[in-house]
């Protein structure tokens, strides 16, 4: 499966999720046993794994991306939807035997969500998928991979391995949040978590705390995203809090997403690390301001303006 020409030589790696994602928006979300009417209807491409590889193409990475899709009429948009966005699909298996991966999302008019997902072909993944996939792309001038957890322990460890065997960065984003591997964390990889996950994994509410902690359990910088109060970054002995523009927020949903995206993508140009988690932040809370897990995610220029 080939993306836009210009990613044939990726800089960014993303392995992860590819789902279709059928979004409800409705006045509030609905409690336990309540049912909410009148909401408006929308399907649109989700999956972190997906998500991010868009991400960091918008703001001008050459990106490929590494997932699984099943051989239905879910997955031939997905990949079409992909390929418009400039992401390489060459690393992206079609699976008979499986579905493609679906996400339920309600979105509220303040723009909290509530996400429910049927992994399908995204469970399916395997890591002889991932060294096959990793075998059909260019990776000469590859120098970031980026995971996520909504695939199985086995797909993130074998990506992370292939990838620091060839020198790249690896990037974990370890959401949704549970125990990793040693195997992984011995990889050194940079963590990179939102308040919450990070809580899970270190008992920390405070993100200076828990990025702290983070670092300390992988040898290697760290850094936890707290919404509107931006991200904490802990590299060896010094804490820096980046903080995010002020924005309207319309819905929430894929900020996480962008902001691992965009990191990826600074991170795969050589950037220093400070600068790439500032152009990630702000890439995420402007994200916030449109509907839709994409809609929002912002262009390299758009993120330039804010800066000034």
């Amino acid at each position: 499966m080939t993306g836009a020409e210009d990613s044939a030589r990726p800089q960014l790696v993303v392995v992860g999720s590819i789902n279709s994602d059928l979004i409800i928006r409705v006045g509030a979300l609905p409690g336990p046993g309540e049912t909410v009417i009148g909401g408006t209807f929308d399907e649109a491409g989700g999956g972190k794994g997906a998500n991010q590889a868009v991400a960091a193409a918008r703001v001008g990475a050459s990106v490929a991306l590494v997932g699984a899709v099943g051989r239905d009429d879910f997955g031939a948009r997905l990949i079409a939807d992909l390929g418009d966005e400039g992401v390489n699909t060459e690393g992206v298996v079609a699976l008979a035997d499986a579905p493609t991966g679906v996400a339920v999302v309600v979105v509220d008019q303040e723009g909290e969500n509530q996400i429910a997902v049927a992994s399908g072909a995204n469970q399916r993944l395997r890591g002889g998928d991932v060294e096959r996939g990793f075998q059909r792309l260019d990776l000469s001038r590859s120098r970031c991979a980026l995971l996520s957890l909504e695939v199985e322990d086995e797909v993130v460890l074998t990506g992370a391995k292939l990838a620091a065997a060839r020198g790249m960065t690896v990037l974990v984003n370890p959401a949704p949040a549970r125990p990793l591997p040693s195997a992984l964390v011995a990889l050194n990889p940079i963590l990179s978590p939102n308040q919450g996950e990070a809580e899970v994994l270190t008992g920390h509410g405070d993100p200076a705390a828990a990025a702290r902690a983070l670092g300390q359990s992988t040898g290697a910088p760290a850094l936890v995203t707290a919404g509107a109060r931006g991200a904490f970054l802990v590299d060896g002995d010094r804490v820096a809090r980046v903080e995010a523009p002020r924005v309207s927020a319309r819905d929430t949903t894929g900020a996480g997403d962008t902001f691992n995206g965009v990191l990826g993508a600074g991170l795969a140009r050589d950037w220093p690390l400070d600068r790439a988690v500032r152009w990630a932040t702000v890439a995420a809370a402007l994200s916030v301001t449109e509907t839709g897990a994409r809609t929002g995610m912002p262009t390299a220029s758009r993120v330039e303006a804010c800066l000034g």
